[in-house]
């Protein structure tokens, strides 16, 4: 089935999570500050769902790895970490710093640590009544038979000039042009790691956010949900 665009019409591997009887799963996928995140929030609330945003989960085994003074070139050692790692409960505030973001992206290279964390989060959406949890690789590896499943992006331009002014928002100086280059360094990176690149799923619906405003983002993925739910 091929990728649809929101604008358009819209309407592997068994891992058993999906759509039966209550239980629902839904993969939001998509590049840094694209608004994936704040989307799958507000449909996990709306929906009476969990809501899992996997990328903090790399990010946790990378602050592991820096509080333990190891070194993020050290693949077991962030193996280790993420063995250890609970779904449960993430420190968003410490984790969304910019370093443990550069620490993640790497870490996220590494297949032994993506073996390990992928089951954890397949283990979380298998939990009742079901799920929403956006991040990179959520409809093509972790949960490819999700009931519905969305790509979201934007410019680059435009996620960087969103991202100066949430750090803006929390005070810190930072420079529009280096958040720029950084959005472009990791998009680079996570399309073209050899271990679950960021690509849309085949049956994904694509929203591009650049111009639009979150409220009416957030009435696009609802209708298409809503309409998978009572199909």
């Amino acid at each position: 089935m091929p990728i649809r665009s929101i604008d358009a019409a819209t309407p592997s591997v068994n891992t058993g999570i999906g759509f039966m009887n209550d239980h629902l799963v839904i993969a939001i996928d998509g590049p840094a500050a694209s608004g994936k995140g704040t989307l799958g929030r507000r449909l996990a609330r709306q929906l009476g769902l969990m809501h899992l945003d996997t990328g903090l989960s790399y990010r946790a085994v990378a602050h592991a790895l820096l509080m333990a003074g190891a070194e993020l070139d050290d693949e077991a050692a962030a193996e280790q970490a993420a063995r250890t790692l609970s779904m449960d409960s993430f420190d968003k505030n410490t984790l969304s710093s910019h370093e443990i973001g550069n620490a993640a992206s790497k870490v996220a290279t590494y297949s032994g640590v993506r073996t390990i964390l992928v089951e954890k989060q397949r283990a979380f959406a298998n939990t009742p009544p079901g799920a929403v949890l956006d991040g990179r690789d959520i409809g093509t590896v972790v949960c490819p038979d999700a009931c519905v499943k969305f790509f979201i992006t934007a410019s680059p331009e435009e996620r960087a000039r969103r991202r100066f002014q949430e750090e803006r928002g929390k005070g810190k100086h930072v420079e529009y042009e280096a958040i720029l280059a950084d959005i472009r360094a990791r998009d680079e990176r996570d399309s073209n790691r050899a271990d679950s690149p960021l690509k849309p799923a085949e049956d994904a619906h694509l929203l591009d956010t650049s111009k639009m405003d979150i409220e009416t983002a957030f009435e696009a993925v609802l209708a298409i949900v809503n309409r998978a739910r009572h199909a």
